[in-house]
């Protein structure tokens, strides 16, 4: 049988406001949040005040903070490191305050027109020098395959997770697809690596739809996960919000909107955290 899943969401999709996201993750019964905004700020730029408040909120609320969202190493590949080395310093110390244990981050964005394949080295110095800032710091660092970075293909992220035992692996199959990238052969060759899942799932012309409804493989992905003893995931719903789509839908014009557009952000939210459900 397959160990229960510890399910955490980007609450900020459902509101800014923290007090908007604890009730969000109420409602559908999650264990806490991978979080990213507070009260409409970057959980990277937010104080350490700032972040012991929004502890002892969720606290209070009975959820916890599995990771870090954080914006770290989704900079130019030929920006300069030094000031974002500072950031995810200052970062790993409110992940400390948050409780999070991990720090979502990305492997820099290929200038336009270059080939990836040619940022082997650059990649490596910048992601061992990351690391080596938060050695022994107690959080983990996990490498999401985001389109346009380094490590937006399997074989680029096999690259990194093999160079550096002690990088993690998020696993985002929506992002996948949207490389052209098959999420199962991609699944095959990472599995070993990856800490945990994003749930998000996209049709092959990159628009984000819920879990099991695209091309992402979610919930093949999702059980072997499981049966490999993995037991934490993050909802990210990136679904659409159309805010004149009730008016539609009364006046019987919903047409040409999309299969999967939403009225709220908190129903757009609902309904991904319902995918899931329904997959696993």
């Amino acid at each position: 049988m397959a160990n229960p899943l510890h399910i955490f969401a980007f609450a900020d999709e459902a509101s800014p406001n923290l007090d908007g996201q604890i009730a969000a993750m109420r409602r559908n019964g999650l264990n806490g949040l991978e979080i990213r905004g507070v009260d409409g700020e970057n959980v990277s730029d937010i104080s350490p005040k700032k972040a012991r408040e929004a502890r002892e909120r969720l606290d209070e609320a009975g959820l916890t903070v599995w990771a870090v969202g954080s914006p770290i190493g989704k900079i130019g590949m030929e920006e300069p490191l030094a000031p974002h080395l500072d950031k995810l310093r200052r970062t790993v110390e409110l992940a400390h305050i948050l409780g999070a244990q991990n720090i979502r981050m990305f492997s820099f964005y290929i200038p336009k027109g270059a080939r990836a394949q040619d940022f082997y080295q650059a990649a490596i110095d910048r992601v061992g020098a990351m690391l080596a800032a938060c050695e022994d710091s107690g959080v983990a660092l996990c490498h999401e395959n985001e389109k346009g970075i380094y490590g937006d293909t399997a074989d680029r992220c096999l690259a990194l997770l093999t160079a550096f035992p002690q990088l993690q692996g998020v696993f985002d199959p929506a992002n996948f697809v949207q490389c052209g990238q098959d999420t199962w052969q991609a699944w095959t060759m990472l599995a070993p690596h990856i800490k945990y899942l994003h749930i998000k799932d996209a049709l092959h012309d990159g628009t984000v739809v819920p879990a099991g409804r695209g091309e992402g493989n979610v919930a093949r992905i999702v059980a072997a996960f499981r049966a490999r003893g993995g037991a934490h995931v993050t909802v990210e719903p990136h679904l659409q919000v159309f805010s004149g789509l009730e008016a539609l839908e009364q006046a019987g014009a919903r047409s040409g909107v999309g299969a999967y557009a939403y009225a709220s952000a908190d129903e757009a939210f609902d309904a991904a955290c319902a995918a899931l459900r329904a997959l696993i």
